[in-house]
């Protein structure tokens, strides 16, 4: 997936092709031809693409950004705290639900704001939070964004065809994006959170399981303890033989509600106790 320094404006230029498109689909149809989306010209538009749209609209909101005590960075699972009905697996839900009820302004200081992106590897997400004057999308730039934390969940994606070693790659882009966020945000603290089991159990346990081993080192070694906090999450999605528990997950991937829940129910008092932990020094 490439994004090119001027993705904003390309983005925004989609928008406009697709409702020009709709436009003229309207003016001229098919003379007797059902009204099938399969029927009409349509720019393809994907997911990732709309998702960057809203993140860029959310972010260019300063005064709203002033009140943000949590930032979300990640990819599909992070993004997915804000989805509701699934669109790909109807009858499943993922945690918008829950997001609103922790996350979404009724408890000030949660106040949270969410950069995850479907698909996105860690270069896609250094390439967002990369400064605008280096090239990069800014996400992180506006000076309105003070977050307390940053709560990170990024490094699945990059295990599929993913740079060999795979765990050496997946860790390196996992610190990148730990000291990336610390230089944009030197204030806030890293939430650093274990990568979750997948049903693909060999990769589980050749790639996941040393990943999470190394991030565990990196958070408690100098200088990243000063301002990282290790959260393991893994261990709250697998069963006693250290298998994926079903019933969290819509695929075997990605949590559905009740997985959302398991992830706010560690994540909440984790945050309330580093809070307490910082008053106590």
């Amino acid at each position: 997936m490439k994004r090119t320094p001027d993705a904003r404006g390309a983005c925004t230029s989609l928008v406009a092709a697709t409702a020009c498109l709709a436009g003229l689909a309207a003016a001229n149809p098919s003379r007797g031809a059902p009204p099938y989306a399969a029927a009409q010209p349509a720019l393809r538009f994907e997911y990732w693409q709309q998702r960057l749209l809203s993140i860029t609209a959310e972010l260019e909101r300063t005064e709203d950004l002033r009140a943000v005590r949590l930032v979300f960075l990640g990819d599909s699972i992070t993004d997915f705290w804000q989805l509701g009905a699934s669109p790909w697996f109807p009858g499943h839900n993922y945690g918008r639900r829950l997001w609103d009820e922790s996350f979404g302004g009724q408890f000030p200081a949660n106040r949270a704001i969410n950069l995850g992106i479907s698909g996105d590897r860690t270069e896609h997400v250094l390439y967002r939070i990369l400064p605008r004057d280096l090239g990069g999308l800014g996400e992180l730039d506006a000076t309105e964004l003070d977050p307390d934390f940053v709560v990170l969940m990024i490094g699945i994606n990059n295990t599929w065809g993913g740079e060999e070693p795979l765990v050496d790659s997946v860790y390196a882009g996992i610190r990148a994006v730990v000291d990336a966020v610390h230089a944009r945000k030197p204030r806030a603290i890293v939430i650093l959170q274990s990568l979750l089991p997948t049903n693909e159990h060999a990769k589980s346990r050749e790639v996941v399981d040393p990943v999470n081993a190394r991030l565990v080192e990196l958070a408690h070694a100098t200088p990243h303890s000063s301002y990282t906090r290790y959260l393991d999450m893994h261990s709250a999605f697998v069963d006693g033989h250290g298998r994926p528990i079903d019933a969290y997950y819509i695929d075997g991937l990605h949590p559905n509600e009740a997985g959302y829940r398991v992830w706010g129910d560690r994540l909440v008092p984790f945050i309330s106790e580093l809070r307490h932990e910082a008053g106590a020094r």
